[in-house]
């Protein structure tokens, strides 16, 4: 086995050598004589090493044209995620611009610093960028575009904590958006991360509720004011209470994509809100009426244009008529006896 490793070695110094003597001899020849014999051994002799270069630089450059697609399409996924971001936040603050322009006074914006939590995780609080010198005070109702998200636990001069729906220790007063059914609002003892539920209990035993019912405060309590959005109704759940029923709510807000808020000054909330959230709901109502009586007379217009063609064509008939009518009179009296021109 050494025997033939050593020939191995051998036959490799030789290989080494003939190609040394041949670049040697290549380079000596005269210069009309190089690129023929260079042609020659690249055909021959060197056609692996030349096909094995032709593939390596063809490797390098499909490698690189790979990397460059790759950098480009990170490059795109990462402005259409910052873009959708974007997007949603430029909706959140023009939503809460909505809000604040109906509201008119007695509010405080405030951006809401989530704290990094875990997927799954049930946030409970938040930190507010404003406080007390802003006018903020301890119970403030804390709202958002779509309804309750929670009210001041505490208030420094420039922060302040909101406790959320979904703490255990909230309680508010609520009712169906008609007044005839009332009860109070509790977190689902089941809520997780994708859900934050709700539970409206202690609603009379004989009232039955439909799922997708909407519940909003009641203004009982002296909390929050009257008609804001709580959630709607899900389904109801079955207890042990033979005098009462409990029905669990799908919350308007979901905490976990809560970036900016109003927190409400104690004495606005006395003042009450009044239709304030149903604002959208009759522009879009009103929104319809307008289309309604454009539709209406976009439809008498074309049942009077219909009219008009039928009349013209009504009057051209009774003119053809007429027309022939005479025609044909002028041809009877032309073939009775007699009845030629005078």
């Amino acid at each position: 086995m050494a025997r033939a490793a050593r020939s191995g070695t051998r036959f490799d110094i030789a290989i080494l050598v003939l190609c040394v003597v041949l670049s040697l001899l290549t380079l000596a020849l005269p210069q009309p004589m190089r690129a023929p014999v260079a042609g020659a051994l690249r055909r021959t002799v060197m056609a692996p090493l030349v096909t094995v270069q032709r593939g390596t630089e063809q490797w390098r450059v499909a490698w690189r044209e790979s990397e460059r697609l790759a950098l480009g399409h990170d490059s795109l996924v990462l402005a259409a995620a910052n873009a959708n971001a974007l997007r949603l936040e430029n909706d959140r603050l023009r939503s809460l611009l909505g809000l604040g322009s109906r509201l008119q006074w007695g509010f405080v914006p405030a951006e809401a610093l989530q704290a990094t939590a875990r997927p799954g995780d049930v946030i409970t609080s938040l930190v507010l960028s404003a406080g007390s010198n802003a006018g903020i005070a301890m119970y403030s109702p804390v709202v958002g575009p779509d309804g309750v998200i929670g009210l001041v636990q505490s208030a420094d001069p420039t922060t302040s904590i909101a406790m959320l729906f979904s703490n255990p220790d909230f309680r508010v007063s609520a009712m169906t958006a008609d007044g005839g059914v009332f009860g109070i609002v509790y977190p689902h003892a089941g809520s997780g991360g994708d859900g934050y539920l709700l539970e409206l209990r202690n609603v009379v035993f004989s009232t039955l509720l439909k799922p997708g019912t909407q519940i909003i405060t009641s203004g009982l309590g002296g909390v929050f004011p009257r008609g804001i959005p709580v959630g709607r109704v899900v389904a109801e759940i079955n207890t042990t209470e033979g005098w009462s029923r409990t029905y669990l709510l799908r919350p308007a807000v979901n905490p976990a994509n809560v970036t900016s808020v109003m927190v409400m000054t104690p004495y606005r909330a006395t003042q009450g809100v009044g239709n304030v959230w149903a604002l959208p709901a009759s522009a879009e109502s009103a929104q319809r009426r307008v289309l309604g009586a454009a539709d209406s007379l976009a439809k008498r217009a074309a049942a009077l244009d219909a009219a008009r063609r039928l009349a013209r064509a009504d009057s051209i008939k009774a003119d053809s008529i007429k027309a022939d009518s005479a025609r044909a009179d002028s041809v009877r009296r032309a073939r009775a006896p007699g009845g030629g021109p005078s």
